[in-house]
């Protein structure tokens, strides 16, 4: 898994210290994690509303 995230990143012109490595893999399965749960949630299970208002967040 460690090496596959060094190549991903070099690969996009990203280098990490060999130091950081252990972290950026428990941070990047956590991600993988998420990713493929909300890829497998039925949405409309969930009670989520998103609104975009231009010009500011107040409503009148």
């Amino acid at each position: 898994m460690k090496l596959f995230i060094l190549d991903v990143l070099e690969s996009k012109g990203v280098t990490v210290p060999r130091e950081h490595l252990d972290e950026l893999a428990t941070r990047w399965q956590a991600i993988e994690d998420l990713k493929r749960e909300t890829e497998q949630a039925l949405l409309d299970d969930y009670d989520i509303a998103l609104r975009n208002i231009p010009g500011g967040d107040h409503i009148e």
